[in-house]
C-alpha cells in the first residue's frame, strides 16, 4: 500500500484553487510551450500509428494513435499507454503533458485515440459508445505487438471516461491476455450515470460545453457517413441525460439506459477486487465526478494506491503559477515503484 502523504501534498495556490479554474487549465493551459513545443523530445519521436482492433459488429475495426519509443541510447522502462477523456484526442492537454512527463521518465509512450476521436469519425461505420472496451484491448494487444519494451511494464493511464476505460483493462485485461502492471484512473467517471446527472444538475457552463461537444460530434459521424446517420431528433435534446437515453435507444443495441450505463459502472469493491492492480486520483470538488461515487473505497486489494485531496476540479491538479501539474508528478512516483 502507499501513503496518503502525497495527497495531502497538493496545495494549489490560492489563485488556482478554485474548481472552475483548475478543471478549465486541464484544457487549456498552453502545455506545448512548458514542454519547448514542437522541440520537445515526446513530440519528436511520436509516429502516427493505425491499429488493426478486430471485429465488432461485423465491421473490422481500426484505431489511431501517436507512439513514441525511447531513443536507442537509452533502454526504457516499459511502457505506458494513455487513454483521452470523452471528446479529448492525444493531442489533449492533459494527455500531452503527462506523455511528456512519463516519456521524460523513461518510458515509451502510446497516446490512444478512441473511436470516433481526434478526427477519425470516417474510420469505423459504428458510433462510438462507452461499453466498446473489446476494441480497446485489441488496441492495446496491437500496440505492444509494436513496442519494443516488452516484456518490461505495461501501464495503462486515462483521464475521466478514459479512466473508466483504463480501470476497466485492469479488472478485464487480464482474462484476454493483457496484464498491467498497473492501471491509474486520473478523474476517473465510475458511475456513468451519476456523472450525467452531475451534468445537467451541475454549472450550466459544463451542461453547454458537453452537449455543445457532443452535437458537433454528431455533426461529424453523419457528414462522414452521408445517408447514414439522421441525428436530428437529438440535436434538440437540452438534457445530458436524455440525450444518452435515446442515443442508447436509437443507436446501440442495448435494451435501456440501464443497461448501458450498467455495463461500464465501476463498484469500490470491484475496483479492489480488480484481477491486477490499480491506482485512483480523484478530487472531492469535482462536480463532473460525484465524490460520494467513491464511497468506500480504500488502498486495500488491489488499489494500491487511491489519492483523493479536497482540491484539483476536474482533471486539473494545476499546483502553482507555473502551471505544473501535482497529478504528473504522482504518476512518476507510481511508476517509479514498477
Amino acid at each position: 500500500m502507499s501513503d496518503r502523504r502525497s495527497a495531502a501534498e497538493f496545495r494549489p495556490n490560492p489563485l488556482l484553487a478554485p474548481q472552475l479554474i483548475q478543471t478549465v487549465l486541464a484544457t487549456k493551459r498552453p502545455v506545448r510551450g512548458r514542454f519547448a513545443g514542437h522541440q520537445h523530445a515526446m513530440h519528436r519521436a511520436s509516429v502516427q500509428q493505425l491499429l488493426d482492433c478486430g471485429i465488432a459488429d461485423g465491421d473490422p475495426v481500426r484505431l489511431t494513435g501517436l507512439y513514441a519509443r525511447q531513443p536507442e541510447s537509452r533502454a526504457p522502462r516499459g511502457l505506458v499507454v494513455l487513454i483521452h477523456g470523452w471528446e479529448g484526442s492525444h493531442d489533449s492537454a492533459y494527455l500531452y503533458s503527462m506523455a511528456s512527463k512519463v516519456y521524460d521518465a523513461g518510458w515509451n509512450v502510446f497516446r490512444l485515440n478512441l473511436r470516433d476521436h481526434a478526427g477519425t469519425h470516417a474510420l469505423n461505420p459504428r458510433l462510438f459508445h462507452s461499453a466498446r472496451i473489446a476494441e480497446v484491448l485489441n488496441g492495446i494487444r496491437a500496440v505492444q505487438a509494436i513496442d519494443a519494451s516488452a516484456p518490461l511494464p505495461l501501464t495503462v493511464i486515462g483521464f475521466s471516461l478514459g479512466g473508466n476505460f483504463a480501470l476497466r483493462v485492469g479488472l478485464l485485461g487480464p482474462a484476454a491476455g493483457i496484464t498491467p502492471a498497473l492501471s491509474i484512473g486520473i478523474s476517473p467517471s465510475i458511475d456513468p450515470g451519476a456523472t450525467l446527472r452531475a451534468i445537467d444538475a451541475g454549472p450550466k457552463v459544463f451542461n453547454r460545453y458537453f452537449l455543445d461537444k457532443w452535437r458537433k460530434t454528431l455533426a461529424a459521424k453523419a457528414d462522414a457517413w452521408p445517408g447514414r446517420y439522421d441525428f436530428s431528433g437529438l440535436a434538440k435534446l437540452d438534457s445530458f441525460v436524455e440525450i444518452t437515453r435515446r442515443f442508447v435507444a436509437e443507436h446501440t443495441d442495448f435494451a435501456s439506459l440501464e443497461d448501458y450505463l450498467g455495463s461500464y459502472t465501476l463498484t469500490p469493491p470491484m475496483l479492489m477486487g480488480a484481477a491486477s492492480p490499480l491506482a485512483i486520483l480523484t478530487a472531492q470538488d469535482d462536480t463532473v465526478i460525484p465524490f460520494a461515487d467513491f464511497d468506500g473505497l480504500g488502498e486495500r486489494g488491489s488499489v494500491i494506491a487511491y489519492d483523493a485531496p479536497k482540491r484539483g476540479g476536474h482533471c486539473g491538479f494545476i499546483e502553482n503559477l507555473a502551471l505544473e501539474s501535482w497529478a504528473e508528478k504522482r504518476v512518476v512516483e507510481l511508476l517509479s515503484r514498477l
